[in-house]
Formats: structure tokens, C-alpha cells, sequence
């Protein structure tokens, strides 16, 4: 089965080189209004009539959504830690080959990253030769700036920091001071930005907040006249213009038994990327449920539960007994099931809300999970399953009780190659865990591990 799944080869050819503005937003560190800077950018300059691509450095699930409203062009997630540098290339000039303008926003400061600056936004800037924006909360700040911008450009000379925003400013006395900051250590100032309560994004962490509880339209849309209003976006587009490398996918034709992909998706599994679905379309027909409304299983050759906020929608989750049922049977007759964090958590007997009520689940696996003892529990992970690898991060506040079953060979390691005790349920039909796996590049993988 495998085999012939890479025999699926997705290669690249190069075709010619292209000059685009591209840019990263970054900043010196989070908290800096990054993420409004982003949206504003994106959604001003499909304004302007321009298709813009969007992407997200790091493994984060909800700037990417909000992103993909404000472009009306899905996000793409870029990683150093769980792609290899060849994937992220290939999927960096193929969805932006079609662009007019490639946005990506960076994760935390702008060079923190697993280990040091490897992983973080500067380290994928470098990676892609694409120019940095950063983005200053200049709020308590004049010429000490220039400290700030001057010890960013030298700390990494072969990254190119082409310009400065500088946020929350209240006047324009103020900025003069931070655009002769600027221009001193040669980075070209591109405007200033007061302080807007409109166009702000409720704080959200881990899904304590998504960002999607306002109005995202109506924010982007403040934000993006905001930024039309203050940012010399002409500008912004001059000094990032440089080369993108295009490349033409080509799929071979394969032999294998075509299988038939379920994947839930609703306000409970959310948490999905573009390139995993890309790579299990491999493997045969995609397909859509919802477990929070569904009641007739369609079939399928692997049910995909990936991770979301089952903890919001517990009780309707419980009430669907119809689909439960139908799902412990598909179960039981030896369907697959690939299951990540809340799918994982949704496969167990029970989840616990903060209140310590109990609402049963699937029964699959003899786990009960709860919020009543919240924990985070967050980093890059890697798994090895008797030499089979994949990458992901875990991201998570619950706990569960119980212990991992049917698999003895299961490590898993942080990105410090430290050994850790984290829980993966593996049999001979079932992968699940607190991962969030990415197998964009590594279908084979899963292939392996569930259909060998």
C-alpha cells in the first residue's frame, strides 16, 4: 500500500523567477499588534485590487483563519521545526505563484524560536531571502528606538530588515522622533499608527479566545482603512519586491485502491491544515461530517478527527447518541482512525467541564479527559513509532486520566531531543495523541502506521 502511495511523486519543476513584493511582519516581541498589522495589510491591499497570499510562521491554528477572511485566499502554515526546508520552499512558491502579493506573519519575537532563533520568524525570513517588516509598540518609546532597530538589523547581518511601523503612537511630534530613529540606522520608516479600540483583537490563548468572536469582517475592514490612512503601503510595496522562485506541480498517476477519507469538521474540529488534507487527497476521496449535527455516518476507509474545542460543545457532542453509536460500530468492524488533541480527547469515555460534569464520549479509548485541573501543555514534539516518524506540537490546557495502550514502541522527544512521557494511543487501527501531527510532507507515515 505504501509503496504505491510514493509512488504518488509530487515534485517541483522550475519554471522562472518572478519579482513580487513579499514581506514578513514581524516584531520584537508578541503583544506588539502584529496580527491586526497583518490583517490590516492584507485586507488594504485586496482593496487595492491585488490578490494577496497569506501564510503563518510557526503551527498556530487561528491567525491563519483570520487571515484567509481578510484575503479571501486560504493561509498557509510555514514551519521550519515540522517541514523540511525543500517543503516549505515548494509550498512558499506554489501557492504564491498565482499572488500578486505574499504576506507572512510572523510567530512571538521576531528571532525566538524553539532552540534560540532556530524555528522563529527570522530563522524562516532567512530561509525564504524574503524582506522583514517589523512592527514597534513605540507607545513608551522616542529615540531609544534606534537602539531597538540597531541591535535587530546586526543580530542576524544576512537578514534583511527593510522596514519599520510603528504602533500605538499619539501624534505626529512623536513619530518624527522614531522616523529620524529609523532612518539613522537605515531602516526605512513607513508610518505610524495611533491607537485604534476598533480594530483590536480580543487577546486569545489556547482558545480561551479565538479571535473569531467579534466581527472579524468588521474589524479587518477598520483595520485595513486605518492602515490605508497611515502606512505608506506604496512604499511597502517597493522595498520588498524581490524574486520568488515559481514552480509547477506534476502528480503521477497511481495504481493503488482508491480510499474513501472522512474528516470532521465543524465548530468542535476546526484545527486543520491545508497541506495535511492536500497530502491525505493522496489517498483517496475526501469527505466532510460534522459530529455535533450528523447522524448518518457515511463511509469510510479513515474517519480523521483533528483537534478544535470539543470542551465549548460538549453537551451537544453527548446528545448526538445517534452518531456515537455509529461510530463505535465503524470501530469495532476495524475502521481507521487518525485522532489529534480534542479528536483524541472526543474518542475517549468521558470529558469533565470546569464544573466537573461529566459528558460521555465515544468509549474508544479508556481515557477521561477534563478541564477541571487545566494545565498547559505546549511545544514541538516528534514521535517515532518502530522507525516511523512524525512531527507536530502539542497545545493544550486538559489532562487526562488513564494510560497509553496497544503499542509498546512509541517515543517521543521535544525540540530539545529531550525523551518525554506523553501519552499515544496506538493499535492496529487507531493513531491518537495530544499531537497535532503534520504530515504535509510525510503521508507515508500515516499510511504506515495505519494501513500496513
Amino acid at each position: 500500500m505504501c509503496a504505491r502511495v510514493r509512488a504518488i511523486s509530487v515534485f517541483m519543476l522550475y519554471l522562472n523567477v518572478m519579482m513580487k513584493p513579499q514581506f514578513l511582519i514581524a516584531a520584537p516581541h508578541s503583544g506588539a499588534g502584529k496580527t491586526t498589522v497583518t490583517l490590516g495589510i492584507i485586507r488594504a491591499l485586496k482593496n487595492r485590487g491585488f490578490r494577496v497570499q497569506p501564510y503563518k510562521c510557526g503551527p498556530d491554528y487561528l491567525d491563519p483563519k483570520l487571515h484567509s477572511i481578510a484575503a479571501a485566499s486560504e493561509s498557509i502554515n510555514l514551519d521550519r521545526f515540522m517541514m523540511d526546508d525543500r517543503h516549505i520552499k515548494s509550498q512558499y512558491s506554489s501557492y504564491g505563484a498565482a499572488s500578486d502579493v505574499l504576506v507572512t506573519e510572523g510567530v512571538m519575537g521576531l528571532f525566538d524560536g524553539a532552540v534560540k532563533m532556530e524555528g522563529s520568524s527570522a530563522d524562516l525570513a532567512r530561509l525564504l531571502h524574503i524582506p522583514v517588516i517589523l512592527v514597534i509598540n513605540a507607545k513608551a518609546m522616542a529615540y531609544s528606538a534606534a537602539a531597538l532597530l540597531l541591535g535587530f538589523k546586526m543580530l542576524c547581518p544576512e537578514l534583511r530588515i527593510a522596514g519599520v511601523i510603528f504602533n500605538f503612537v499619539a501624534h505626529e511630534s512623536h513619530y518624527q522622533i522614531l522616523k529620524t530613529a529609523a532612518e539613522d540606522v537605515g531602516i526605512t520608516p513607513l508610518g505610524f499608527l495611533p491607537a485604534h479600540p476598533q480594530m483590536q483583537i480580543p487577546s486569545r490563548h489556547l482558545g480561551l479566545k479565538t479571535g473569531l468572536e467579534i466581527n472579524p469582517e468588521a474589524v479587518i475592514d477598520e483595520a485595513a482603512a486605518h492602515i490605508s490612512k497611515h502606512i505608506d503601503l506604496d512604499a511597502l510595496m517597493r522595498i520588498t519586491s524581490s524574486p520568488l522562485q515559481v514552480f509547477e506541480k506534476k502528480e503521477n498517476a497511481t495504481a493503488m485502491t482508491a480510499k474513501k477519507i472522512l474528516i470532521a469538521k465543524d465548530e468542535a474540529f476546526s484545527f486543520t491544515y491545508a497541506q495535511n488534507i492536500a497530502a491525505l487527497s493522496l489517498l483517496g476521496e475526501i469527505s466532510y461530517f460534522s459530529p455535533l449535527t450528523t447522524t448518518k455516518l457515511p463511509d469510510a476507509d479513515l474517519i480523521y478527527f483533528p483537534g478544535g474545542y470539543p470542551e465549548l460543545h460538549l453537551e451537544v457532542l453527548s446528545r448526538n447518541t445517534q452518531l456515537i453509536r455509529q461510530l463505535q460500530t465503524y470501530h469495532q468492524k476495524g475502521g481507521k482512525i487518525l485522532a489529534e488533541c480534542g479528536g483524541m480527547m472526543y474518542l475517549g469515555n468521558e470529558i469533565v467541564d470546569t464544573e466537573g460534569k461529566a459528558f460521555p464520549m465515544l468509549g474508544i479509548l479508556d481515557i477521561t479527559t477534563g478541564m477541571q485541573h487545566k494545565k498547559l501543555s505546549l511545544g514541538y514534539k516528534r514521535l517515532n513509532i518502530e522507525g516511523i516518524e512524525l512531527r507536530g506540537h502539542e497545545f493544550h490546557y486538559s489532562q487526562f486520566q488513564g494510560s497509553p495502550s496497544g503499542h509498546p514502541d512509541v517515543t517521543v522527544w521535544n525540540a530539545r531531543d529531550e525523551e518525554l512521557d506523553l501519552p499515544v494511543f496506538k493499535t492496529k487501527n487507531i493513531l491518537a495523541s495530544y499531537f497535532h501531527f503534520y504530515f504535509g510532507n510525510n503521508i507515508e507515515a500515516v499510511c504506515k502506521l495505519l494501513f500496513d
